[in-house]
């Protein structure tokens, strides 16, 4: 399916984009199911908070229209959806009150070894850190390159994801993956609040986990602890739950609780 850029079918964009230059922009990965997108609301929250953190300017009603069409123009895949900042001057100042770019662009479904969810994944321990600053913690911003150097660590089939921490070693998640521990029955995730991409998919599982008398808890992790985790698993909002089996000596099991939170994952996505 081809890409829309402000509405509008295209296959390329203007030089002078903000989010080109600077990475000045957002962007949302959305599964798309028999053409719905699926947790679009959860998504569009994430995208409205970011756009308040940035101050970027979105027209909601074109977008919102705009996301509908191209959803059920794929059907079933995944939709990207980029919002920059637009076309700026040379320099970091932006234009005040520029209108937002809306970019969608359209993929076929990840076909990921259906092992990866059956029997879990290994993690790859990262060298590259995350770095610190709560200006920007939880956004899903387009400044990736951290973890394009995390993934460049690794390569193969041994590992499906890797294990990303912060510059003062705490645990925070995976490279395209938000991870949760099983710690004595209660189900752990780590805090976003420096670095880290809070994504909709882990918003999505406290939420179910907290409505069936879960315990949760949103904290601050070493790599101790996630050693010493009952069970650890990862989540997204296009595969769900993976259960994790491995991270370097660390061994786990595939535990109830993960279970019971995969098959929550895999109801909303197979809708």
């Amino acid at each position: 399916m081809d890409s829309w850029v402000d509405g509008q079918p295209a296959d390329v964009l203007s030089l002078k984009d903000r989010g080109l230059a600077y990475g000045d922009g957002l962007f949302e990965t959305i599964a798309v199911r028999a053409g719905v997108p699926v947790l679009l609301e959860r998504h569009l929250q994430r995208l409205e908070q970011g756009c308040q953190r940035l101050a970027l300017h979105v027209d909601w009603v074109a977008l919102s229209a705009e996301l509908d069409a191209y959803a059920q123009g794929l059907w079933q895949g995944v939709l990207k959806l980029i919002v920059t900042r637009g076309d700026g001057l040379r320099g970091y100042a932006a234009v005040p009150s520029a209108p937002a770019r809306r970019i969608l662009q359209g993929s076929p479904p990840v076909a990921y070894p259906a092992a990866h969810a059956e029997q879990g994944i290994s993690f790859f321990p990262c060298a590259t850190r995350l770095s610190e600053q709560p200006l920007l913690a939880g956004l899903k911003h387009l400044n990736r390159l951290e973890q394009v150097l995390a993934r460049a660590e690794w390569g193969g089939a041994e590992h499906a994801e890797g294990l990303m921490r912060d510059t003062s070693g705490r645990v925070i998640e995976g490279v395209f993956s938000n991870l949760f521990l099983v710690c004595n029955g209660v189900l752990m995730t780590p805090d976003l609040s420096r670095c880290g991409v809070a994504g909709v998919m882990r918003a999505e599982l406290l939420f179910q986990a907290e409505s069936q008398g879960i315990v949760t808890q949103i904290a601050d992790i070493g790599l101790e602890q996630l050693h010493l985790a009952d069970e650890v698993f990862v989540c997204n909002s296009v595969y769900g739950v993976w259960p994790v089996r491995a991270c370097g000596s660390a061994r786990w099991s595939a535990g109830p609780l993960t279970r019971k939170l995969q098959t929550l994952a895999r109801a909303l996505l197979d809708v």
